[in-house]
């Protein structure tokens, strides 16, 4: 058998999720299907990690094994093929059999759009989310500071959420402006569910006046879900780069 790494971009907005579940379609499932129609052989799909119903990717990563010949390099084009245009397989590549796209993952980025602005923009509210009153920028940018370094952080994780270790390391969150969209990312070796979406909501509740910036820390300080705000939702979430010892998404897809 070999093992075969994968680069997937993704628009979640008509899936459940990146992982297989009972009540609708997933992005796992397509690729799956795929690679059955493919090669004529059950393949599970793994990957760096589960997006929630409606969050998009732009470098998802995920391996499979296969008995099949097929070049690596050519299960890309022949998988979209067999997949709805709203899911591309970027690149592929024969791997060592002890990769696991989710547990040797290092570090993973994630974006979050918010499209400031009296009117939505047609173009773009599939993914971002739009505000129709502007927030304090600087106010904002100061409480994303505060989530750098190692941190607990149990107040931002989903309260159905059973991740009992709840420390992760982040290395990069900031906002950035591109005119009416500014743009959350973050960095770090690891992200809890529905964690990006909660500090990005409790950003949002800090940045129209509903909190102090303090409030930011702490909720850390507090391992209380009670004490973060409320999660944004998930259609301005973006999966941006993976990175794994001698391979980042970032670098590779710069190349292709």
């Amino acid at each position: 058998m070999r093992r075969i790494r994968i680069i997937v971009a993704y628009d979640g907005t008509n899936y459940v999720g990146w992982q297989v579940q009972p009540n609708g379609i997933s992005v796992q499932a397509h690729l799956e299907r795929a690679l059955n129609e493919l090669t004529d052989e059950r393949i599970r799909v793994e990957g760096s990690g589960r997006t929630d119903s409606g969050v998009h990717a732009r470098a998802q990563v995920a391996h499979f094994d296969t008995g099949v010949r097929m070049a690596a390099d050519k299960f890309a084009i022949a998988m979209n093929m067999h997949l709805p245009p709203d899911i591309r397989v970027l690149y592929s590549e024969e791997c060592d059999p002890a990769f696991h796209a989710r547990f040797s993952a290092k570090q993973k980025q994630y974006a979050y759009t918010v499209q400031v602005g009296t009117h939505a923009d047609v173009f773009s509210r599939l993914y971002s989310l739009h505000l129709h009153v502007t927030p304090d920028f600087d106010a904002m940018q100061q409480a994303a500071s505060a989530v750098i370094g190692t941190h607990d952080f149990a107040a931002f994780k989903c309260s159905d959420s059973e991740m009992e270790n709840t420390v992760r390391a982040i290395t990069q969150s900031e906002w950035t402006k591109n005119g009416n969209l500014w743009v959350y990312s973050v960095t770090g070796n690891g992200f809890l569910y529905n964690m990006v979406r909660i500090l990005v909501g409790t950003m949002l509740e800090i940045g129209s006046g509903k909190r102090p910036v303090s409030d930011m820390q702490k909720a850390l300080e507090s391992k209380d879900r009670k004490q973060a705000g409320a999660t944004a939702p998930a259609h301005g979430l973006c999966l941006m780069r993976v990175v794994y010892p001698g391979f980042d998404t970032q670098e590779v897809l710069s190349r292709e």
